[in-house]
């Protein structure tokens, strides 16, 4: 709860709460890999984590639904807490990710806190890994981030700098209706309104922008069956590590930045993996939705997703790495001289003009239609850079886990962490059964990658 009631939920959260179904869960995940320091870390990590837990405001709170506004729902925290419905230990495992696989099917309950930690010791006792669900509603990626990092080991941080003086809020007018927020003496200036009416004629001219530029956006789209899929509900995992040094090397060679190269080795990838499968890469154009955060720093509530993104059409068809490279570069060059509030991309600030109770009632068929906006998601997560640890046992590997779509069989998460590039690959396991052969095309694209853009 809020000072002035209720954490209402922002348009795109109640968008992910309502488009969720059994078999295609909106939770992301993150798949951390420890190294064990005893043959009891992983009981050690599980009892740490239940235990801290506890202390944590963020993973008290469930999603209910709110009267005002109809449709509406809100954060709150519940009664009763028990850490134990959330953290959990399991057998050792042999292959972390297909462990993983198995727990990121399953959807969380909704009737408690939309969050789960799931402890996986390895069978050989050399390490052990930590697999963290978080609803999209609960938290984005960078929230998640904050939540998880709260249960582990603390960390010696630079002191804060001194905050500066700031003006003293202005007194409002507190009226005692939930989910309502605070009035100035500001808001009852009858001067405002006319801007209210210009804010409000902008946003439906946005509207309608967006919505033409995502009709414009499936003209001439050639994608592969390999990316589109009926639902099973059964999920597979798999995770690639690369060397940050060798990406940096290619940027500083071919020019652009660390996520162009990112992305241009996902779109080699797949391609290597198009033509090994036998679907063929000749004239596919996937369309991969680029997610990217429109969070302001230091806001209010920081939890709330605020994301827009960019469509790139991934040049697979090109069999030049440094051609795809270039194309990558340009295309994203284009979408960062328009901005994020713009071009089909942007299909998420369209959350934003609906009202609570049309996220309600629409969300089945906004979900059944995701496939049709894009093919594939590809999502950068940000991690800190300093070293994290959980019992005191360093956390070596970190897989993000991207949310799959209705329809979709692919999505894609990126992260850097100490030095290394993380991939983690989220896929539908009867569509994808090779993806450990995706996997092994991610690793190879960035040799050859490196080769073609050598001096």
């Amino acid at each position: 709860m809020t000072a002035t009631g209720p954490d209402l939920l922002a348009p795109l959260d109640l968008a992910f709460w309502n488009i969720e179904t059994a078999e295609h869960p909106m939770h992301l995940g993150a798949l951390g890999v420890f190294e064990a320091d005893g043959p009891g870390a992983a009981l050690h990590a599980y009892e740490l984590l239940a235990a801290r837990a506890a202390g944590v405001p963020g993973l008290r709170m469930r999603i209910a639904g709110v009267l005002v506004p109809v449709g509406g729902a809100a954060r709150v925290p519940v009664a009763e807490f028990d850490p134990l419905d959330h953290v959990r230990i399991a057998e050792p495992v042999a292959d972390f990710h297909a462990a993983a696989g198995a727990l990121m099917e399953r959807p969380l309950d909704r009737a408690r806190p939309p969050w789960e930690a799931h402890v996986l010791p390895s069978a050989d006792g050399a390490s052990f890994a930590v697999l963290f669900k978080f609803h999209h509603a609960l938290a984005d990626g960078l929230r998640a981030l904050t939540l998880a990092a709260a249960v582990m080991d603390p960390m010696d941080l630079p002191a804060a700098r001194a905050p500066k003086d700031e003006p003293a809020p202005r007194r409002g007018l507190r009226l005692p209706f939930p989910g309502l927020r605070e009035i100035t003496l500001g808001d009852l200036d009858p001067r405002r309104y006319p801007g209210h009416a210009r804010s409000l004629a902008a946003g439906a001219v946005q509207a309608v922008s967006i919505g033409a530029s995502v009709a414009r956006a499936t003209w001439g789209v050639r994608t592969s069956p390999a990316l589109t899929s009926k639902p099973s509900g059964e999920r597979a995992t798999a995770g690639v590590v690369l060397d940050l040094d060798d990406v940096h090397r290619v940027r500083k060679s071919a020019g652009g930045t660390v996520n162009d190269v990112l992305i241009a080795i996902v779109a080699g990838a797949v391609r290597r993996w198009l033509d090994e499968r036998g679907d063929g890469s000749e004239g596919v154009e996937p369309r991969a939705l680029i997610p990217v955060s429109r969070r302001r720093p230091r806001t209010a509530h920081p939890q709330g997703n605020r994301l827009s993104g960019y469509l790139l059409r991934l040049p697979v068809t090109e069999p030049d790495p440094e051609q795809r490279l270039r194309v990558v570069r340009a295309a994203m060059d284009r979408h960062k001289d328009a901005g994020p509030n713009r071009g089909a991309g942007a299909v998420a600030l369209l959350a934003d003009h609906l009202p609570p109770l049309g996220h309600r009632l629409g969300g089945s068929f906004v979900g059944q239609n995701a496939r049709l906006l894009f093919d594939l998601l590809v999502t950068s997560v940000p991690l800190p850079s300093l070293g994290l640890r959980l019992g005191g046992c360093p956390l070596t590997e970190v897989f993000p886990l991207a949310p799959l779509a209705q329809g979709q069989s692919l999505a894609v998460a990126v992260s850097t962490y100490r030095g290394r590039v993380h991939y983690g690959l989220v896929a539908d396991a009867q569509a994808v059964p090779d993806l450990a052969v995706l996997a092994r095309a991610v690793t190879e694209e960035l040799p050859a990658l490196t080769a073609a853009c050598a001096p």
